[in-house]
This record gives structure tokens, C-alpha cells and sequence, in this order.
């Protein structure tokens, strides 16, 4: 049924064209508690010319489907890469084990399945899935590979708020891009790094010159800001209220009103979610959804005057439309929310007295000149062996993020939602937007920001799969402007004399295989599946094993079925043949 409502009100968008306008893309929505991801190259008509060749998941021609998923359920990812190189793919925002994470150190090997899962304990909220390959996140998050999580639970599900997937509740994921003459995005693929770092041309859900039609009544907006680097500083055109209701982590204790010309400023990979009312326009009117960029303070990404060089671009320091807004009809397919509820959900914030670790952060180098280091962070660039920090579970800790350079900056930590307590020292700097649990923030130039979060449920001491925490600028982040840490529990004495030998069965197999472990008390922590020439073809983090595992997908041969033990990080290894 729902599938047949969006597709009656993609219908309706395509009879209202207009010319210089083209209906935006809303992605495929899935459900469900399994999920199969194919990454993959294919093109899209995105300017006059040749089509230019992207990156997808799925069914899609830019970006990747909107996984819907329910807190508590277990979930498990089927992420296939048909990418012809390495790639890893993040969930920005979720809280789960470090070897589920995807960050720098998952790498999924071209032609390779990886089979993340885990047991979702985010509240409500809009996040995020994306590449995080060191050195080559920025080239294929400029592909397009990417996607929206709708976190669902009953808190949220019982409040008066409009939810029905493409027709009163839309992702709007913000990018732009620059083209060579051969329609190819611009990127350090094939352009030096320093060649470009904004888009020339708005792209809203990969549509350029975006339009959408949404009802005469209240409407939710997930905006995400998908850039590589440019800020956006958000507004409507006739400077109409709306309403912020949520950001990183999920629903707000009660809606925040922007009013007049007020705007709220969004970095990226920060997300809100916002409510505006269309019941008092005319069917047919329109408004625009703007970035009021123009004339913003130094240091803002993508307000630079020039529009060409590094740093130029042809949307800096401008106002621009992000999507063109036509008013229709009040659905009938759903029932109209008709106004913004006065209170939210009962958020419990951690607050700075509250934390018993107190850390600091600073941004450093990246400032021009001839022995220029690129921006890092406490003077260190990363490096994928080395653990910058050692958190204890359970612990409540205080960060200050202090920025002494030019440029601001968007700092993201994996795993956790945290509460922003301060800026500049002042818990009054803190604005009301960003007034909710936070996975990532702005840190303009000569400016601190301080958190407090809790680092829960998750413990892993392998400094394999470590957590990170970054700058989310693309460049900025390939160029090692990148922190890790571990999070430790209660830690027995290891067992270095654990028997890590096991067999597999039936073997030869066809479709599940099983593992008998010698020693009862081992625990399976990784198994890497490759064939005999040694290239990887699955790999399965702290895999469901008891019940055997579905290698029904592999081609018939001989592969090597690879146990890391979860006590020592010991490997073996034994043979099997796929019938």
C-alpha cells in the first residue's frame, strides 16, 4: 500500500513540470529487518551532454534507497561491492559495535560481500549511510553513494507528526557538483585534489534545479547536508516560520520556531528535520527552499568570494534555491497534519557536571604557505595503527573541540549521540536548532565547542576496529584529518592457550555451512571467506554461526574459510569446497 501511494504522488509531481525545473528524485524506500545493498557505477542525465557516470546502491542512478528500520529489532546488511575498487560503507549516527561501524578499517574488497548486523538502539531519528575509505571517501561520495535510515519507534509513532514516506514526509539530502567537459564530476579521481572543492550546481536528492509538489498542509522535511565541503545556511523564500522538531539523534523535547529572516545554518553531515505549514497557499503557488549563503563571516565553507580556483565556485557567497516547493492539493491518502505539536518527546541530557573524563581536541595546521601540513588533529595525522584515545565503558566524558585555524570546520564521532553544552565556553552559544542529542557539529574558526556523551553498550579492546572521530569535510578527512579511539570494558585475563581449532561441515557443502569449534568457549570475532587465489569474497563480523552460514551465492570451487578467535585475535584457517 505504500509503495502504491508514492508512486500516485510521484504522478501527481509529474503532471506540474515545469520547464526549467525537474520533478526530484525521492528514493526508494525499504523495510523490513534484512537489507541488501549492491554499490555499484551507472549513469544519470544530470546536465546538457553526455550522461555522467555515478555511484548507486540498488535501483537507483545517484544516492541509494531510505532504509527504514524499528528500534529494538536486529537488523541485518547484505552490502555487496560491484565497485571496481575497495570501498567500506558507514551508518552515520547509529549506535553499534565497532566492527559493525564501517569506517576506514571495514574495507569491502571489490566483488566482496560484507554482512554487518546488530540490534538497534537509536531513538527515532534520521541518519545516515555512506563510504568512509581513507583516501577515497571524497571521489565516491562525489559518485553519489549514499543513502537516508529512518530509525522508527513507538514514541514517536504516537505523536501527531506527518509520515507518509514521499507525499508529507521527504529526505532532502544537499549536494552540489562541477563537471569536466565530458560530463565527468569533478573529483580527486580525476583532478588534482586542489583543483576544485565546491560544486558549481545545486543537486537535491541527485536532481539538479529541483522542484517537488507537496500537500496544502503541514509538511516534514528531512534535510541532510550531503556535501563534500559547502555549508548551508537554510530559509524559505518569503521567509515563512517553520519549525525544527529534530536534528542528529532524533526528535527535539518541543518544536524550535525560525521566524522571519532568520535561518538556521546546516554543515555537513549534520541533519534536521523541520515542519512548515502549506495550508494557507493556493494550490498551484510555489516557494523556494533557499541557501542564503551570501555574505556569511570568514571561514564559513563555500561563502569564498571567488568563483573559480581551489576554492571557488559558481554558488559561493550567493543566495540559491536548494528546492523549488509547488503547492497541491491536501492528500487524501493519508490524514493532514493541520498543526505542530507543542511538545516533543521527554530527552534526559548528560550535562557537563555530570561527566567524570575531561578531554580536549584541537584543529591544527592546514594554514597556507610552503611547508604547509594539511589540517589534523592535536598535530597528528592519521595513521591507521595508532589509537588516539582509550574510553572506558560506561564513562561520561567532556570534549572541547577548539579551532585555531582559518577555516571552520564540521567534526563528527562515531557511535554515540552527545549533547552540545557549550560554545566558546558559554552554554549560552549554544543554539536552540542544536538543541538535541548530536552526532556532528560546526566548529567555525577561532571557536571551541564542548560535548558531554556516554560511551554505552559497547566494548571491543581489538584496536582493528577502532571508532573514529573527524572532520567530515571530504578532503579534510582523506587527508588524515582524522582521530581513533577504543572503547574497554571489564576486561578477563586473556586466554592465550584457548584451543582455536575447529572443523567445517558438510564438506563438500551446497548451501550452509557449519562450524564445530573444538573448545566451547571460543568465541568467533571475524571470518573472512576468500577463494583459493586468495581474493575475499565475504566477510562476516562476529557472525551468526550456530546456525550455520548461508554461502549459498558463492560460485562452485575451493575456498578458504578464514576464524579470527575473539580472546587472542589468533586466525586460523582451514578448507572448503563449494559444490
Amino acid at each position: 500500500m505504500k509503495k502504491v501511494i508514492l508512486v500516485a504522488f510521484i504522478a501527481l509531481n509529474s503532471i506540474v513540470i515545469k520547464a526549467q525545473y525537474n520533478t526530484m528524485s525521492i528514493p526508494e524506500a525499504l523495510y523490513g529487518t534484512t537489507f541488501n545493498l549492491n554499490i555499484h557505477e551507472t549513469t544519470k542525465q544530470l546536465t546538457t551532454g553526455n550522461q555522467t557516470i555515478t555511484g548507486a546502491i540498488n535501483s537507483e542512478t545517484f544516492w541509494g534507497p531510505t532504509l527504514f528500520i524499528n528500534k529494538g529489532d536486529l537488523v541485518h546488511l547484505n552490502v555487496t561491492n560491484n565497485l571496481n575498487e575497495a570501498t567500506t560503507l558507514h551508518w552515520h549516527g547509529m549506535h553499534l559495535p565497532a566492527v559493525m561501524d564501517g569506517g576506514p578499517h571495514q574495507i569491502i574488497p571489490a566483488g566482496t560481500l560484507w554482512q554487518p548486523y546488530w540490534t538497534v538502539k537509536n531513538q527515532a531519528s534520521t541518519l545516515w549511510y555512506h563510504p568512509h575509505l581513507h583516501e577515497t571517501t571524497q571521489a565516491q561520495m562525489t559518485k553519489g553513494v549514499g543513502g537516508f535510515i529512518i530509525v522508527k519507534d513507538a514514541v514517536e509513532s504516537a505523536l501527531a507528526l506527518p509520515r507518509t514516506y514521499g507525499i508529507d514526509d521527504i529526505v532532502l539530502a544537499l549536494t552540489s557538483r562541477s563537471y569536466t567537459t565530458n560530463n565527468i564530476f569533478v573529483s580527486p579521481s580525476n583532478t588534482p585534489p586542489s583543483t576544485r572543492v565546491y560544486g558549481d550546481y545545486m543537486l537535491s536528492n541527485g536532481t539538479p534545479n529541483a522542484q517537488y509538489t507537496l500537500p496544502r498542509q503541514f509538511v516534514r522535511l528531512r534535510i541532510l547536508n550531503a556535501e563534500i565541503e559547502r555549508g548551508y545556511n537554510l530559509g524559505f523564500s518569503d521567509n515563512r516560520t517553520f519549525y525544527i522538531i529534530g536534528n542528529d539523534g532524533g526528535l527535539l523535547n518541543a518544536p524550535v520556531a525560525i521566524t522571519g529572516t532568520n535561518r538556521v545554518k546546516l554543515m555537513v553531515g549534520e541533519r534536521i528535520e523541520i515542519m512548515v505549514n502549506l495550508g494557507n497557499d493556493a494550490i498551484g503557488s510555489s516557494l523556494d527552499l533557499k541557501a542564503y549563503n551570501s555574505g556569511q563571516a570568514l571561514g564559513f565553507p563555500g561563502g569564498e568570494p571567488n568563483t573559480s580556483g581551489a576554492f571557488g565556485s559558481l554558488l559561493n557567497n550567493v543566495d540559491f534555491s536548494v528546492l523549488h516547493i509547488n503547492v497541491g492539493a491536501t492528500t487524501t491518502l493519508t490524514t493532514p497534519i493541520t498543526a505542530v505539536p507543542a511538545s516533543l518527546i521527554p530527552n534526559t541530557y548528560w550535562s557537563a557536571t555530570d561527566a567524570t573524563v575531561t578531554r580536549a581536541i584541537a584543529i591544527t595546521n592546514g594554514n597556507p604557505g610552503p611547508t604547509s601540513v594539511p589540517f589534523n588533529l592535536d598535530n597528528h595525522t592519521f595513521v591507521a595503527d595508532y589509537i588516539d584515545k582509550t574510553v572506558n565503558l560506561n564513562d561520561i566524558e567532556k570534549w572541547t573541540v577548539t579551532n585555531n585555524a582559518v577555516f571552520g570546520h564540521s567534526f563528527h564521532v562515531h557511535d554515540i549521540e552527545f549533547k552540545v553544552v557549550a560554545r566558546n565556553g558559554s552554554a549560552t552559544g549554544v543554539g536552540t536548532h542544536e538543541s538535541g542529542w548530536k552526532d556532528t557539529f560546526y566548529v567555525p574558526r577561532n571557536e571551541s565547542v564542548t560535548f558531554v556523551g556516554k560511551f554505552d553498550d559497547f566494548a571491543d579492546a581489538d584496536v582493528t576496529h577502532p571508532y573514529m572521530y573527524h572532520c567530515h569535510f571530504g578532503g579534510h578527512e582523506d587527508g588524515g584529518m582524522m582521530g581513533q579511539f577504543i572503547v574497554t570494558g571489564t576486561m578477563g585475563v586473556t586466554d592465550n592457550e584457548s584451543n582455536t581449532s575447529f572443523r567445517l561441515y558438510p564438506n563438500p557443502v551446497s548451501d550452509r555451512l557449519f562450524v564445530n569449534l573444538k573448545d566451547a568457549n571460543t568465541e568467533i570475532y571475524y571470518v573472512t571467506i576468500a577463494t583459493i587465489t586468495g581474493r575475499i569474497v565475504m566477510m562476516l563480523p562476529q557472525p551468526e554461526w550456530q546456525n550455520g552460514i548461508d554461502i549459498s551465492s558463492l560460485e562452485a570451487g575451493i575456498y578458504t574459510f578464514q576464524m579470527m578467535d575473539k580472546q587472542t585475535k589468533s586466525l586460523t584457517t582451514r578448507k572448503f569446497i563449494k559444490k
